[in-house]
């Protein structure tokens, strides 16, 4: 979903309904075991399927690309979530967040044939340096490729036959060096320049109204 001049890009709601249906299972497991849970689901450099996973789940946390951490806060909220009585905390975690600066040092796995940085498990290294503050056992479940597969969603399929019919018809005018894109509830086209000259990052108010949440 991080592709700009679109609302919203087929394929997001599948890995989201995917990504929710998954913490969904965790919180029962998590509850009757009263365990902290970091859940590391997709996103490079953006947040969106960790961000609205995490407020259309219930989780306790998240942690996107966009907003360096601080593993002190993650580690306040767990304990206050506790100390109310609480049985249970589960973080979403995005797989390209990354810590603020001098709180916590992330292992780095090189990079792949693209040049692009491979990850080395952030959910893993956090839930280290989370149980040796608090601690408490903490599990780690990573989603990876089960993202990214599967049937897809009504809206998906709908979505992506429409941007298709869309794409079809562009070809036959001789169109084009477009992309088709949604919005609101219609279907246009953007130039693909503008398509790809910067990522659709999740803004602060976004993030400021999934944390009112948090904990």
């Amino acid at each position: 979903n991080d592709i700009d001049c679109t609302d919203v890009t087929f394929g997001h709601d599948t890995a989201l309904q995917i990504a929710t249906e998954a913490i969904d299972r965790l919180h029962s497991t998590a509850e009757s075991h009263q365990r902290v849970m970091l859940v590391e689901v997709m996103g490079r450099h953006a947040g969106w399927i960790a961000l609205n996973a995490g407020l259309s789940s219930g989780a306790h946390m998240t942690l996107i690309p966009e907003q360096p951490y601080d593993v002190e806060e993650v580690c306040r909220l767990v304990k206050r979530r506790f100390q109310r009585g609480e049985s249970h905390f589960i973080c979403v975690v995005a797989e390209g967040a990354k810590p603020a600066e001098g709180t916590m040092q992330l292992r780095h796995g090189g990079t792949d044939e693209f040049g692009h940085e491979k990850f080395t498990g952030v959910a893993q290294q956090l839930a280290v340096e989370v149980e040796k503050r608090i601690k408490k056992e903490v599990r780690v479940t990573v989603l990876g490729h089960v993202q990214r597969g599967g049937t897809p969603t009504a809206y998906d399929r709908v979505l992506a036959t429409r941007f298709g019919v869309n794409a079809a018809d562009a070809a036959h005018a001789g169109e084009f060096g477009t992309m088709v894109s949604l919005r609101g509830q219609d279907i246009g086209r953007v130039p693909l320049a503008d398509a790809v000259r910067q990522l659709k990052l999740v803004p602060q108010s976004r993030y400021d109204d999934a944390a009112a949440f948090f904990g």
